[in-house]
């Protein structure tokens, strides 16, 4: 389980960044930033682990909490045309640079998720594997993850056929079907090589 360890030891003001939809082949991709106080209780602090080895409903559970505690929560979203633009990884980085300037108080230092820093008006610093490490990280982890699933169950409602309210937009088998015999919307990331293989494909057929 993560802890607050790291945050503590690196004193001051420390946000957990991360960020959920880096990989699926259609919609946004959203960042949170989170700061937890020092006495974050036990049992708030039992609910936060990496995002992804929580359940739907036990992430439910964490975020709700989240949102009812005393931690601070920023969150910040890059668009499929941003992704399109700048690369996945650069609007991964601004969606978190986004996140961070919603915090009400700008942090001493972020503890951001992975091995490339985002360019923020404060300290950096950069923990692999963070979000099974350090409780605000799995904190942020959680809050893009449920953030960014609500955000492709509505836009499932408008797009039916193609599963996000399940897949998210990730390329599972039902998904990749639904490429196929529907073709891409204007929200799939076209650059993408499954998105991009089939406009390839049909551009040829034709």
């Amino acid at each position: 389980m993560p802890s607050l360890d790291m945050e503590l030891a690196a004193g001051g003001r420390v946000a957990g960044v991360d960020e959920a939809g880096r990989g699926p082949l259609a919609g946004p991709v959203v960042a949170a930033a989170v700061v937890l106080r020092a006495d974050t209780p036990p049992e708030l602090a039992i609910l936060l682990d990496d995002s992804k080895k929580l359940t739907a409903d036990q992430r439910l559970a964490a975020f709700l909490a989240l949102y009812a505690s005393t931690a601070e929560i920023g969150v910040g979203a890059a668009s499929v045309t941003e992704i399109l633009r700048l690369n996945i990884l650069h609007a991964s980085m601004l969606a978190m640079r986004r996140a961070v300037s919603r915090l009400r108080i700008p942090p001493d230092l972020a503890l951001v998720d992975g091995n490339y820093p985002p360019k923020l008006d404060c300290a950096v610093r950069c923990v692999v594997g963070g979000d099974a490490l350090c409780l605000s990280i799995a904190a942020a982890s959680i809050v893009a993850k449920v953030i960014r699933d609500r955000a492709m169950l509505r836009l499932g409602l408008r797009f039916p056929g193609y599963g996000w309210h399940s897949n998210a937009g990730y390329a599972t088998a039902l998904h990749r079907e639904a490429l196929q015999r529907l073709g891409p919307t204007r929200h799939h990331r076209e650059a993408f090589g499954t998105v991009a293989q089939l406009r390839l494909d049909l551009t040829i057929a034709d």
